[in-house]
């Protein structure tokens, strides 16, 4: 399976709460390799385990362990996302509800979720509840908190005086900052369950939303199809390419013929397809030994000059120099504080 990853848009709201939160710029940009050009493009894809890494960072450098809470509850996820703009013109609430899990993989890919719904309604000890299935919630609770928030208090914000919400379990265990699920969400969260859980008033499903706005939901609900079949399209390729580079990653000569052979392509064709996709084949070498020496660094298993040997350097000083480029600081600066 390929690496799940996120928009653009949603990773930089992220980025831009923490720094609004008192998180240093150019210290988040260092510590998570997120570049500014990064997010350039709203549709471009940013890696989930790099996502993460900056939900971490963002906690860590603005002193707010509830960064995800705020995050969910205060993004207007209809200013950043097609997917909430297909919700807004949908002409039910059960019809947002099923194009949010049809188009969700555009905003965020969750490990585990293909074609099954990641949100799912069930019946449960006589009432309803929307279940969200991913797999290993606990070891990325900051999702968690960022689903209730983006849920409860996004259907808050259209309908103030209606209480569609009325009680939430997690499986996480009760942090220190647990008043604040009250204050921001507004309903009772129940900690250390076995589900992930909101439970609704059913009415909520039946609730008209935008009736008359059938023409707008169409189209908006053809531009999110056609972006995921280019996601698909993209995460084959660039998964595929990726594949083929890790063997050989460590010896430095990645050439795009030897690549294209591999996959049974031409030099030509290979090159036409990430053309298409408005990627060069040196980017995708770049980003992958930068994705690989943030994490054997971050390990603190792995030295240095390790690192620059499996990442395809046989020069240190030139990947200190790379590592600058991507991070801002050297490897050592980075490996001293992130282990």
């Amino acid at each position: 399976m390929s690496e799940p990853t996120v928009s653009a848009a949603y990773a930089r709201a992220l980025f831009d709460l923490a720094v609004e939160k008192g998180a240093d710029r150019n210290m988040l940009t260092a510590r998570t390799g997120v570049r500014p050009r990064d997010f350039d493009d709203p549709h471009r894809r940013i890696a989930f385990d790099t996502f993460k890494m900056l939900m971490r960072e963002g906690q860590s450098l603005c002193g707010e362990p509830a960064l995800a809470l705020y995050f969910g509850a205060q993004i207007a996820f209809d200013q950043l996302s097609l997917v909430g703009l297909i919700s807004r013109a949908a002409p039910t609430m059960e019809d947002a509800f099923r194009e949010m899990n049809r188009y969700g993989r555009l905003i965020i890919e969750v490990e585990g979720i293909g074609a099954e719904d990641r949100f799912q309604i069930v019946r449960r000890d006589g009432r309803t509840w929307i279940d969200d299935i991913r797999m290993y919630p606990n070891s990325f609770p900051e999702l968690t908190e960022s689903t209730l928030g983006r849920f409860i208090c996004g259907v808050n914000r259209y309908f103030p005086d209606r209480h569609y919400y009325r009680s939430a379990q997690v499986t996480h265990a009760r942090p220190e900052y647990a008043p604040l699920y009250d204050e921001l969400l507004g309903i009772p969260v129940e900690f250390g369950c076995t589900h992930n859980a909101m439970e609704i008033d059913p009415s909520l499903l039946e609730l008209k939303l935008n009736p008359k706005k059938n023409y707008v939901f169409g189209m908006l609900s053809e531009q999110a199809a056609k972006l995921l079949a280019e996601l698909e399209t993209m995460k084959t390729l660039r998964a595929e390419i990726e594949r083929h580079l890790m063997p050989i990653l460590h010896t430095g000569t990645l050439g795009l013929e030897d690549v294209s052979s591999e996959m049974g392509m031409s030099r030509q064709q290979l090159y036409r397809a990430l053309r298409a996709e408005g990627v060069r084949f040196k980017e995708i070498v770049d980003d992958l030994r930068h994705r690989l020496a943030l994490e054997y660094l971050k390990g603190g298993k792995v030295s240095i000059n390790e690192t620059a040997y499996l990442v395809g350097f046989s020069d240190p000083s030139a990947f200190s120099r790379a590592f600058k480029r991507w991070t801002g600081e050297s490897p050592g600066q980075f490996a001293a504080t992130a282990g």
